[in-house]
């Protein structure tokens, strides 16, 4: 049965459906405080996300929100889209809820919001409607998420985020270098367990791409970056001599190993297919 506040905001929805409009700065990630809405805190806001991923933190909630996602048309033209939300550590203050035609769906309870847990859904099953729990006192309160959008038929859940711990063949390889968030030759430094999962400090000589911030320059004589990047504990990644191709994506802040060939081995196998014309990238292998 739904409270007598949410009641009243599925019937704002279906006689107005907004009171305010806002968009982000960026149209990826949302910050607001609910502090602004103190006098009026019956009103629901309107946030619209346009892109594949980004991040919502909601200050003090206090009444509620609707985050309408929004991708481009070329994202759509993939084919059905998946939204998968991820609330942060401290997530606390609000319930979740998925709206369409001005029904609601529990999606996420406050108490159920555990970190590093997804929480997946069809793009086409509504907006997220996000209300806060009704507190004398709101301190301290930050509801947060990240979110990101996938396309296929199958939901995705982290581990189907992360590559398979199987080596990758020769054309998977060869199509990483080029189509991987992050790309780049080094060794390892150190692994570490962390919460399940490996941790793997990686040290680059040479860094081909990197769509996220995945690694820094390490200063010093000599062009260095360093990052670390995790793996599914039952991979078994050790330190190792030798230098290595690392490939792989990043989800949600985090990068995630994908083909990681030795270093000489992938310089043999792209050396050659640059001889046949098959290679589907130039890289410098200098």
């Amino acid at each position: 049965m739904l409270s007598p506040f949410l009641a009243y905001f599925v019937a704002v929805l279906l006689l107005c459906r907004v009171a305010s409009s806002q968009y982000s700065s960026d149209q990826c990630s949302w910050r607001g405080s609910g502090l602004t809405h103190e006098a009026h805190a019956r009103d629901v806001e309107q946030v619209y996300l346009r892109c594949s991923q980004g991040s919502l933190e909601w200050l003090y909630p206090t009444g509620a929100i609707i985050v309408n996602l929004r991708p481009n048309m070329a994202a759509q033209a993939a084919g059905p889209l998946s939204v998968c939300v991820k609330p942060a550590a401290d997530s606390r203050g609000a319930n979740v809820y998925l709206e369409k035609g001005g029904r609601l769906r529990l999606l996420l309870r406050e108490q159920d919001q555990a970190p590093g847990r997804l929480h997946c859904f069809g793009l086409q099953e509504g907006a997220l409607f996000i209300e806060a729990v009704a507190r004398r006192d709101i301190s301290r309160k930050i509801t947060a998420f990240q979110y990101e959008l996938f396309s296929g038929r199958q939901r995705p859940e982290l581990h189907s985020l992360t590559a398979p711990c199987q080596p990758c063949n020769d054309a998977e390889v060869l199509l990483a270098v080029c189509t991987s968030d992050f790309a780049g030759r080094g060794s390892i430094q150190g692994v570490e367990e962390e919460a399940g999962q490996s941790a793997v400090a990686v040290r680059l000589s040479q860094l081909y791409r990197q769509k996220s911030k995945v690694f820094s320059s390490a200063g010093g004589a000599g062009q260095r970056w360093v990052g670390r990047v995790k793996t599914p504990l039952q991979c078994g990644v050790r330190p190792g001599e030798g230098e290595f191709l690392f490939t792989g994506t990043v989800h949600f802040g985090e990068a995630w190993l994908g083909c990681a060939p030795r270093y000489k081995d992938f310089l043999k196998l792209y050396q050659e297919a640059v001889a046949q014309g098959t290679n589907p990238c130039h890289i410098d292998t200098e």
